[in-house]
């Protein structure tokens, strides 16, 4: 019998069984999004709009790698016009890609592209609205009055794509909510749904339903909260279940783009929601297609799964952040940020040298331990021990058959599974381990856990695997059971790219829930060491680039960068570099890094200091949401960014780590 939710919480169709959340149809060109169709796949350009043979030059890459959909910019009536000419020359070369015209601020330029495009797609924080950073006391007579100012001005818009057939993407931003919603409803989830169902009851009063939903935000976890608290707003206000376009805005580049990605549009389409996926990188947008084709193929297949037990009620509140509550054993649980394991337990033998790949470093001259901001708290060795003093610090897990052996336990602590602990004849007096898999939520195992030195390290074979995950966590919440967990996984990396996808997807959508007290990424079996301790290196790279992605623990620079489009005033490619290059020692700083005033100060959200293009070479640098330098030539800007961050004491100078 499906698990029963209460509706007030109630988001998806089921919490432990994947299946896909049933919208209406929404056609776009030849594409059809929602209904029973499979997840359309789509991208933006970075050229200017106005280059007609870059444009399309550049659709066609993106379509040959994957695209079903282009977004283009038209921020103004000339753009919007240049996307006819746009749209003849890819039907001339026999590309038939539906094209998405992107709106801010010029309902004039929506109105010409609706008559041209396929779907144009606006941002209700700044269509009608505005944005001046001001907090204005509303009556609810006046905010009736904004509203109807908001109808006279959007009610054009759809009837112009009633008449010609062109959907619409309404697409709240996290960082653009326009003053009138943020008076009302602060900065808050609810505050993105309700700045996108304004327009959205405008179009049902319409007769309009050809619509997507998205609501974008370059922190996962509010993202998240968002999409979920959007599709349950709809069921409770009895609205039609429109179809979902899933993105993190401003997510990066490289890895860290990723897995910021993949925590935040994996755990949506983990419960079934999405529709569409545009993956937001700072780079040539042909590679952003073939991550969003990783990150939706893994569903194809996923029906039919192991059975997970059912849950009658989430015992905690999926729109809102809170960490679970766990004890503290040793430097695990309740406060502590979570920890990161490394997995050595494949390496025949563990020599120093074996601790460089997780950010340990032995330094002979000086004969000392260092360590890097992504050095492991733990080591897991197995069946044997390290024979080596541990540098000061870092801890070891060892299985107990070899650990009750050991003549020195100091930093070392047993790791047992059910049936050992049940006959052990000793464990250590402060922390100890037991290996669990997420279906074993009987009342027996559950008693064990009310040991106060004992951490769960859990694991799953099941292949809906977060959600398996997720619902032992949902038993220790409604059992009020405080024992801190370690969330392990084990993946063959036989493809980089897809384990970033598929691990920061189980491991982040635990996080974004407050589940979860460290991680450990367990590593396969190899005879070639070398590859061993490279896979070693990725995995600990990568569990820290999750709890950063997950907002749980910060041990670097975070970069929010926009994915550039026509509207860009300056290479962010190659400005995020050259940014990074001399900022990415600053652990836990967020700097902002926008094309445009479209996308910054507003869209860098929660970013401690913005670098944006304010005019062709002209920058204007943030901090927080003020400015702080106006019209800064751009090759003087980074020299002027760190004076802002050196004069807010948050600078420091990078040391070289040695090796």
């Amino acid at each position: 019998m499906e698990a029963t939710i209460s509706q007030a919480k109630k988001y998806c169709n089921s919490l432990v069984e994947y299946n896909r959340r049933k919208t209406i149809p929404v056609k776009v060109g030849d594409v059809i999004i929602g209904g029973d169709n499979p997840i359309v796949i789509q991208s933006m350009t970075t050229i200017d709009t106005m280059d007609t043979m870059g444009s399309v030059e550049q659709t066609l890459r993106m379509v040959e790698a994957g695209c079903e959909l282009v977004r283009i910019t038209a921020p103004s009536l000339k753009e919007a016009e240049n996307l006819r000419n746009i749209k003849e020359e890819l039907r001339k070369r026999g590309c038939n890609v539906p094209l998405v015209a992107d709106i801010h601020f010029t309902p004039n330029a929506a109105e010409l592209a609706a008559q041209i495009v396929e779907k144009v797609r606006i941002n209700p924080g700044n269509y009608a609205d505005k944005k001046k950073f001001q907090n204005i006391e509303y009556t609810d007579e006046t905010y009736a009055e904004e509203l109807q100012r908001i109808r006279e001005r959007f009610t054009p818009l759809v009837e112009l794509c009633k008449k010609h057939g062109t959907a619409m993407r309404i697409g709240t931003n996290h960082g653009s909510l326009s003053d009138r919603i943020m008076s009302r409803y602060g900065d808050t989830a609810l505050g993105m749904v309700e700045s996108a169902l304004e327009f959205l009851r405008i179009c049902e009063d319409l007769d309009y339903d050809q619509i997507v939903l998205s609501m974008k935000s370059s922190n996962a976890q509010v993202m998240v909260e968002a999409y979920r608290l959007l599709a349950q707003k709809l069921d409770e206000e009895g609205l039609k279940p429109y179809p979902l376009h899933l993105g993190v805005t401003e997510a990066g580049e490289a890895e860290d783009g990723r897995i910021k990605s993949a925590v935040g549009i994996g755990t949506l389409l983990e419960d079934g929601l999405g529709d569409t996926v545009r993956v937001s990188l700072t780079e040539e947008p042909e590679f952003e297609a073939p991550v969003a084709q990783k990150l939706v193929d893994r569903y194809k297949t996923r029906s039919g799964h192991e059975v997970i037990p059912a849950i009658e009620e989430n015992p905690i509140d999926p729109f809102l952040y809170h960490k679970r509550q766990s004890r503290e054993v040793l430097n695990i649980g309740d406060v502590n940020v979570p920890r990161v394991i490394a997995d050595l337990s494949g390496l025949e033998e563990i020599g120093i040298k074996d601790l460089k790949p997780v950010g340990h470093f032995y330094l002979p001259e000086p004969d000392k331990w260092t360590m890097n901001d992504q050095g492991a708290d733990f080591v897991y060795s197995g069946s044997k021990s390290i024979p080596f003093m541990l540098p000061n610090g870092l801890m070891e897990l060892v299985d107990y058959p070899a650990w009750k052996t050991l003549a020195d336990r100091k930093n070392r602590y047993p790791v047992y599974s059910l049936e050992e602990l049940a006959e052990a004849e000793d464990c250590d007096d402060v922390l100890n381990f037991i290996r669990l898999d997420a279906s074993q939520i009987d009342e027996e195992t559950m008693m064990i856990l009310e040991a106060d030195n004992l951490v769960v390290l859990l694991e799953t074979n099941n292949e809906h695997a977060m959600p398996a995950l997720r619902r032992f966590f949902f038993e220790l919440v409604k059992r009020k059971l405080s024992v801190p967990v370690i969330v392990i996984r084990n993946f063959e990396v036989k493809d980089e790219e897809e384990f970033l996808i598929h691990a920061s997807t189980d491991i982040g959508g635990l996080l974004v829930d407050g589940f979860g007290d460290g991680v450990m990424l367990s590593s396969s079996l190899s005879t070639d060491s070398e590859t061993l301790l490279a896979d070693i290196k990725l995995k600990n790279s990568t569990a820290f680039g999750i709890l950063q992605a997950a907002r749980t623990r910060m041990t670097k620079t975070e970069y929010i960068s926009c994915p550039s489009c026509g509207r860009t005033l300056f290479d962010l490619q190659e400005t995020t570099a050259m940014i990074r290059k001399r900022t990415d020692h600053l652990k836990g700083v967020k700097i902002g890094i926008m094309g445009c005033i479209v996308n910054g100060p507003g869209e860098m959200a929660d970013a401690d200091y913005g670098y944006v293009g304010s005019g062709k070479g002209k920058i204007t640098l943030y901090k927080g949401q003020d400015v702080m330098k106006r019209g800064v030539p751009s090759e003087q800007a980074v020299d002027e960014l760190i004076e802002i961050i050196r004069a807010d004491g948050k600078w420091m100078e990078p040391k070289a780590v040695e090796a």
